[in-house]
């Protein structure tokens, strides 16, 4: 298979797709790799590192499209990759569908078939593309919102950890998945008061097993949450329904219960946002103010770390990718249960619910596809 790796060309994004490990890897398996020229060096790999293990280098983008059979990108094809895209051609990226009307549509012109990082699910539930980038969002959620509790960038001038004879700063964790815990490890680690609110009474009991004794674990429920964020320094939403529209914890009308620089960190910002005020931001511009709140609204955070992010990702995705290519996607699917929930689209028509209910669109059976 003819594999394409464009360089990212969303504002801001350092990540690649592939490391020059993986282009070894799918070369050693009799692959093609084309990799545009300079893809790798905001993550701090060279062109020579891909030519080294055989992989091609490409002038541009467009030589890249045309020549893939299956693309690996890190985020969806924004609007001046539309016309690149192909009927038939797999796209395998981080896709967020059901937050993007225009995004969708674009795509079911174009017609490829999209296999979505972020709706992969094993048997267990878990999401195993999407958790290693939920993880570095979840830590850098905690690193961003301290900065900008800092007097000089708008906040309430706190101190997360507080010191001997000051209270610590609270941190209101809404969701206990896998951006939640990891803000709540590293906002416990600091010293911060933290509270995580999550609708399964099984998952806060298993919190409740390994998070330390500065972390409260409430059900989440309308009054809970008004209660919380009012006293709250910094608000995570960590929310997540795969594949679907984030639902509104914070409305807008809360924003006023809450305290004069407090700051917002909506990581579920990809699907929406679990906050009715928030909308997306670049690293360029990452905070606005509502109401006296700070909210810091960067859809692709983990780009802010592109070298641990992008190692963090691909170790993750190989895996996949070496199955979609080695078989195709339609036998990799057929074989793979998980990466049959990664099929968002093929040729126009959605094939994951939560896209299709997000715009009252026809949802097809996605195996239809793969018989």
């Amino acid at each position: 298979m003819r594999i394409g790796v464009p360089k990212e060309i969303k504002t801001n994004e350092n990540r690649v797709a592939l490391v020059p490990a993986g282009a070894e890897a799918l070369i050693a398996t009799g692959h093609r790799v084309v990799v545009e020229r300079g893809a790798g060096e905001g993550s701090g790999f060279e062109d020579a590192a891909y030519t080294s293990v055989g992989a091609e280098i490409a002038a541009d983008a467009d030589a890249v499209w045309a020549a893939a059979e299956m693309i690996m990108k890190v985020k969806e094809p924004i609007r001046p990759e539309w016309p690149r895209m192909r009927r038939g051609q797999v796209v395998f990226t981080y896709f967020h569908f059901a937050a993007d009307e225009e995004l969708t549509r674009a795509h079911m012109e174009r017609g490829p078939v999209c296999i979505a990082y972020e709706t992969v699910e094993l048997p267990n539930r878990e999401l195993p593309l999407l958790t290693p980038m939920s993880e570095v969002a979840g830590r850098m959620a905690v690193q961003q919102g301290a900065k900008y509790l800092e007097k000089l960038y708008g906040g309430r001038g706190v101190l997360l950890g507080g010191v001997p004879g000051v209270a610590p700063a609270k941190v209101v964790v809404l969701g206990g998945g896998v951006v939640g815990i990891n803000a709540a490890k590293m906002a416990a680690g600091l010293g911060a008061a933290v509270v995580i609110l999550d609708i399964s009474l099984e998952r806060l009991r298993y919190l409740s097993d390994v998070m330390p004794a500065n972390v409260q674990l409430i059900y989440s429920n309308r009054h809970n949450i008004l209660e919380q964020i009012a006293a709250a320094d910094l608000v995570v939403g960590a929310v997540l329904i795969p594949g679907a529209k984030a639902p509104h914890l914070v409305r807008r009308d809360d924003l006023t219960r809450m305290k004069p620089g407090a700051v917002i960190v909506d990581v579920a910002v990809d699907q929406g946002g679990c906050v009715e005020t928030i909308h997306p931001t670049t690293h360029e511009n990452p905070t606005y103010v509502i109401d006296g709140v700070t909210h810091y609204g960067v859809a692709n955070m983990p780009g802010g770390v592109p070298r641990t992010s992008t190692l963090a990702l691909t170790n993750a995705t190989l895996p996949y990718a070496l199955k979609l290519a080695n078989k195709g996607w339609k036998q990799a699917l057929r074989d793979n249960s998980a990466l049959l929930k990664g099929l968002n689209m093929v040729e126009g028509h959605v094939t994951y619910p939560g896209v299709a209910e997000a715009f009252g669109m026809p949802h097809e059976d996605p195996a239809s596809f793969v018989r």
